[in-house]
């Protein structure tokens, strides 16, 4: 290890150069640890008499005992209330009487009465928004529009109620196809277009049975359609 030792100053022996200057190092570093500080930085001394504050202590016992002597005072009359009846009569059978009680209730009778009469003058009041009138114009409309409707009302309900299943559908069907009628009967009664709209049913009943007829009429199937086109080109070939 000595040999690799790079030292400062030339030297003749590498290996004694390194111990002097280890020894050197640690004796700098022994008088640098137990140097004394140039600048003193405990703290300052203290005197008793400026901590100690004698009167201040004085002045708190002086408000101690001013406060003592009051609370055993005020213990003596106590005591002498309670063994005698007390030299003060402290009862007080007074009732709080309201200067302006009279006038106050005179003003909530006034007041009652002016609510009161509010209240009848609205009461007798008639509404001027026709209601009962309304509700009759609209039934009318309604009417009108029960006649003039492709669909029964309540065929929106009647067609969900297709979805459901085969005893519910049947009982459902009777029900609404019932109540629909009953009810276009019931709103086309009375009206003056009733007879235009039984005229348009009937019109409308006819071209039904006529579309269903037509329908109805025999159509060949393919197989026939197929046969009669054969036959006609045998017959087209023995002509030629």
């Amino acid at each position: 290890m000595h040999r690799s030792y790079q030292s400062i100053l030339p030297c003749s022996n590498k290996y004694l150069q390194q111990k002097w200057d280890k020894a050197y190092y640690n004796e700098h570093k022994k008088k640098v640890q137990s140097a004394k500080p140039m600048v003193d930085t405990n703290t300052p001394l203290t005197y008793g008499h400026l901590n100690l504050k004698l009167k201040k202590l004085k002045l708190e016992k002086d408000r101690l005992a001013v406060i003592e002597r009051d609370n055993l005072l005020l213990l003596e009359k106590m005591s002498c209330i309670m063994r005698t009846t007390g030299r003060v009569d402290n009862k007080n059978d007074y009732e709080i009487k309201s200067l302006n009680k009279e006038k106050r209730e005179q003003e909530l009778l006034r007041v009652s009465r002016e609510n009161q009469a509010i209240l009848n003058r609205l009461m007798k009041c008639e509404p001027q928004y026709q209601v009962q009138k309304w509700q009759e114009d609209w039934e009318k409309a309604e009417r009108y529009m029960d006649s003039i409707a492709r669909y029964p009302r309540g065929w929106y309900n009647i067609q969900q109620g297709k979805n459901k299943p085969k005893g519910q559908k049947r009982a459902s069907k009777k029900r609404e196809s019932k109540k629909a009628m009953q009810y276009k009967a019931e709103s086309v009664a009375g009206t003056p277009e009733a007879e235009d709209t039984t005229e348009y049913r009937e019109d409308t009943q006819s071209k039904s049975e006529s579309e269903r007829a037509s329908k109805t009429e025999f159509k060949p199937s393919k197989k026939v359609k197929a046969l009669n086109a054969n036959n006609k080109q045998m017959e087209s070939k023995k002509a030629k």
